[in-house]
């Protein structure tokens, strides 16, 4: 089972729904870091980030997931610009 760095947490999901979650994790703590401008908060979206970017880069490449991994590679990427632009 996997390990969320940050968080210790231990899931039963498989890589691809790990990624998946961890990316929409992300979203949902930019959303919420960029609505309240806490920095703490900021501090946390960055983590959900990294860890996301973290499971993707540590996820087997196959042919068939290089597809859904670029497009969630795009939706932290994404994430970033926002959190970026809220930071200045």
């Amino acid at each position: 089972m996997d390990q969320i760095n940050h968080t210790g947490l231990i899931s039963g999901m498989n890589d691809l729904e790990q990624i998946k979650m961890s990316v929409i994790a992300a979203q949902k703590m930019v959303g919420s870091a960029t609505m309240q401008l806490d920095p703490e908060a900021m501090e946390h979206a960055e983590n959900a980030i990294r860890d996301a970017r973290n499971l993707i880069n540590q996820s087997p490449k196959t042919g068939v997931d290089e597809e859904f991994l670029a497009k969630q590679n795009e939706l932290l990427q994404q994430c970033e610009h926002q959190l970026s632009k809220a930071k200045h």
